[in-house]
């Protein structure tokens, strides 16, 4: 067996591995050109379909599901992967032949000496830390940008329910609302008119979530209350420079 190489911080050994579970089986093979360093993950699970492919990486896609959604999964986890990856120069690839026909995935990872030490003002500013509140009737969509967020040094609460917004949100004191303009109940356009009208909510920066992009879009977004829009599946980048743009509560 080839000994283990140092890969951006990772351990590989060039041996392939073959695990499996039931009737399912997978295998990882690592190699590399000289210059970076490839894993491949082979399995023989459900595959993917040719219109799903080209959004795997997206924040919340997911596959079909059964309306129990007993197979589980909260279409966050591949686009946690990729940005991993991003931040450490690699990146990520996937491939099937189609549903039934099992998955490949191809990571690619620079090889690199040890870093020098950096000068602590060579490095980029840390997002500051916000206080989000998201309202979204996709309980996993909810939950799962929560979760992101408070792995990025956030605090989030969300719920699932303009009611429950309305009872809750005060007494978060949030920097930033999230809200889903397709809620029940009430839209997410009347539910920022009424959350505009309480005294205590000011200074709240608040970001519609919406999957329409067009400028008459846009316009509605802008005339009925809210700051700023995100279209979905969100984009972090754009979520972090509002929140690079968000004064701190007083």
């Amino acid at each position: 067996m080839t000994a283990p190489r140092e890969v951006s911080g990772i351990k590989l050994s060039v041996s392939p591995a073959v695990t499996s579970r039931g009737d399912g089986r997978i295998r990882i093979e690592t190699r590399t050109d000289g210059t970076h360093a490839f894993i491949d993950v082979n399995d023989t699970g459900a595959g993917m379909s040719a219109e799903l492919l080209p959004r795997i990486f997206d924040l919340f896609v997911q596959s079909e599901r059964t309306l129990d959604r007993a197979q589980g999964g909260l279409g966050i986890g591949l686009s946690v992967v990729k940005k991993l990856l991003q931040m450490h120069g690699g990146e990520i690839h996937a491939w099937s032949v189609g549903v039934g026909e099992g998955s490949t995935f191809e990571i690619k990872l620079p090889r690199v000496a040890a870093p020098a030490m950096i000068k602590s003002d060579a490095l980029p500013d840390k997002v500051p830390a916000r206080r989000v509140f998201i309202v979204d009737d996709n309980v996993d969509a909810a939950d799962s940008l929560a979760e992101l967020m408070r792995l990025e040094g956030h605090d989030a609460q969300a719920v699932h329910s303009p009611s429950e917004a309305l009872k809750q949100i005060e007494s978060f004191r949030p920097d930033i609302a999230l809200l889903d303009i397709g809620l029940p109940e009430m839209d997410g356009f009347e539910l920022v008119k009424r959350l505009r009208e309480r005294p205590a909510l000011q200074r709240v920066k608040f970001v519609a979530l919406t999957g329409y992009g067009q400028l008459e879009d846009r316009r509605r977004v802008s005339e009925s209350g809210f700051d700023d829009h995100l279209i979905k599946p969100v984009d972090l980048g754009a979520l972090e420079r509002i929140f690079r743009a968000t004064p701190d509560q007083a």
